[in-house]
């Protein structure tokens, strides 16, 4: 059986035993909202249009089914600098002006911090591309295609050795080579180019052409690993935003000539902390704030008061306003003191969610964060073990939530690996369904699931490629693909792109994502495993591997 049925397991986080009887959520029967919802070219088209600083959104009509395999993408029409010259000096007196006025103007009419609705497309922003972590802050955007047919690598980097430096953990030190969990790049528009920004195992953070492999700007160098996704301001600042091993995240400038650290974030700068320093997420900024979460098991929330000095370079004056510990005395008492925040926040609504190394999965209401007020906790739900794959949010505000098996708890046996839960119901009448991924002892969901039309997509630990009905948990297909599935699918104009332990990724047809999909595509980079997720934009795909190298892939010319 894949498919649990449901009787609320008791209350108490920590209770390990206690008789169980099975029964069906009433959520399950549910009706659904337009079969697969038009299937996935009924994409939501809009444009953001700047006229004396002031930006409107406007929707745009969907568009028609393609005949052949590439389906209409979706179409965002950004603020970018029009003299490509100009995106590599810094910014003039007005330019500045222009984009502290963005920051201030890139919000939803509706004054939630993010429009529920926007789910499955590039958030309002003035720069375009694939800005953090999985796109948006419902961590359900995966960029704009189109896919390459015919693939080809077009370029790797570094062209010999690799991206790799010793790291230690407790009493071991090894080397780290290339990109690892979760470690998508950022790719995005700046003047001519297509920018590919990430950061990888080696300490550094890289600028790159997307295209050509080209080395664009210097790169900057932590004292440790950084294993997550980098974050690019989104307002038009040219900050990213990252963490590393080495205690602290940090915003980094790359105007002028080399890259400057601005301001950094020490993981010991508020207590108590549990676990350990490192920074695995991918931080979110909105409206001039950034929301993080660290493996010192706190969340964290800055206002950063970003601008430009006479010089007209960017500088930040951050102050963080709220932090909070990610855990509580039950889940402590439950599962103990590995209760780190690694995966990357996510908001929708008023509402900012993450889950932690422990399994507790929360909800903090950050309604009135801009007038001073701090958030509160609303939501709480514990699935028994380790959660670091982020949450996923849709439309109509559900949580998907992947876990890990590794503490072999009762609960988490119970419950499963994939849960989809309502965040307006309290305790367990969260729960609509689960589904169990367990092959053994250290199994599980390391990979953030995929939303795509009325399926959720995820890769597991024991190597299976997956679909499940969105909202019913039924099993649709899965697919044998090795072991130690860690990437997080990507799913762009119908293909889905995946790789495995052996170095091979894979594209597969999901324009029916209910049916098991043919492959499109195998492309070999190399013996390395790859754990982190591909960044795809314009044509583009960037990716690397454990073995210490990024590659570029695009259509064969031909």
């Amino acid at each position: 059986m894949v498919l649990i049925a449901h009787r609320a397991p008791s209350s108490d986080a920590a209770s390990e035993d206690g008789e169980v009887a099975f029964r069906l959520s009433e959520h399950a029967d549910q009706p659904r909202r337009s079969r697969r919802r038009q299937r996935s070219v009924d994409r939501l088209r809009f444009g953001l249009f700047l006229a004396g600083g002031l930006i409107g959104l406007s929707a745009l009509s969907a568009l028609p089914i393609a005949e052949d395999f590439i389906i209409p993408t979706l179409e965002v029409l950004s603020i970018v600098d029009d003299d490509p010259d100009e995106a590599e000096v810094a910014p003039s007196a007005s330019e500045a002006d222009d984009a502290e006025a963005v920051a201030v103007e890139n919000q939803f009419d509706s004054g939630v911090w993010v429009d529920p609705q926007m789910v499955g497309v590039a958030p309002p922003s003035s720069v375009t591309g694939i800005l953090t972590f999985r796109g948006s802050p419902t961590r359900s955007f995966y960029g704009s295609g189109p896919v390459p047919l015919r693939p080809e690598i077009a370029w790797r980097y570094p062209e010999t050795g690799g991206l790799c430096r010793q790291s230690t953990v407790g009493a071991d030190t090894r080397a780290w080579c290339g990109l690892g969990w979760t470690g998508q790049p950022a790719l995005f528009e700046r003047g001519d180019k297509l920018w590919a920004v990430f950061g990888a195992l080696d300490g550094a953070v890289h600028f790159l052409d997307a295209r050509s492999g080209e080395t664009l700007f210097p790169r900057f160098q932590t004292d440790d690993i950084i294993k997550g996704s980098v974050t690019i301001d989104p307002d038009g600042f040219p900050i990213v935003y990252t963490g590393s091993r080495d205690n602290f995240y940090r915003a980094i400038a790359f105007d002028g000539e080399e890259p400057r650290e601005l301001w950094r974030l020490d993981a010991r700068e508020a207590g108590p902390i549990q676990w350990n320093n490192d920074w695995d997420g991918s931080g979110l900024v909105l409206d001039d704030y950034l929301f993080v979460g660290g493996e010192n098991s706190r969340i964290h929330i800055a206002k950063l008061n970003r601008s430009f000095d006479a010089d007209g370079r960017v500088q930040v004056d951050p102050d963080l306003v709220f932090t909070a510990p990610g855990w509580d005395g039950d889940l402590l008492e439950a599962v103990g003191e590995n209760v780190s925040i690694e995966n990357s926040v996510a908001i929708s609504g008023d509402t900012l969610y993450f889950a932690n190394s422990g399994g507790l999965v929360q909800g903090w209401d950050i309604s009135r964060l801009r007038d001073g007020f701090d958030p509160e906790r609303v939501f709480r739900y514990w699935v028994g073990d380790d959660v670091d794959a982020s949450l996923v949010i849709d439309d109509e505000g559900m949580l998907y939530v992947a876990a890990e098996f590794e503490r072999n708890t009762s609960r988490a046996r119970e419950l499963g690996q994939l849960l989809k839960l309502d965040p307006s119901r309290s305790g367990e009448d969260a729960l609509i369904w689960s589904v169990q991924e367990q092959q053994g002892l250290n199994t599980g969901i390391w990979g953030t699931p995929a939303l795509h039309e009325d399926t959720i997509v995820f890769g597991s630990e024991g190597g299976r490629l997956r679909a499940v009905d969105r909202f019913t948990g039924e099993s649709l297909w899965e697919i044998a693909l090795g072991t130690h599935l860690w990437q997080s699918p990507v799913i762009v104009d119908g293909a889905l792109l995946m790789g495995n332990c052996s170095g091979i990724l894979r594209a597969y047809d999901v324009r029916d994502a209910r049916r098991e999909p043919g492959e499109l595509w195998a492309l070999p980079l190399d013996e390395g495993c790859i754990e982190a997720t591909p960044a795809v934009w314009d044509g583009a795909v960037v990716i690397g591997t454990r073995s210490g190298s990024v590659y570029g892939i695009r259509d064969a010319e031909g």
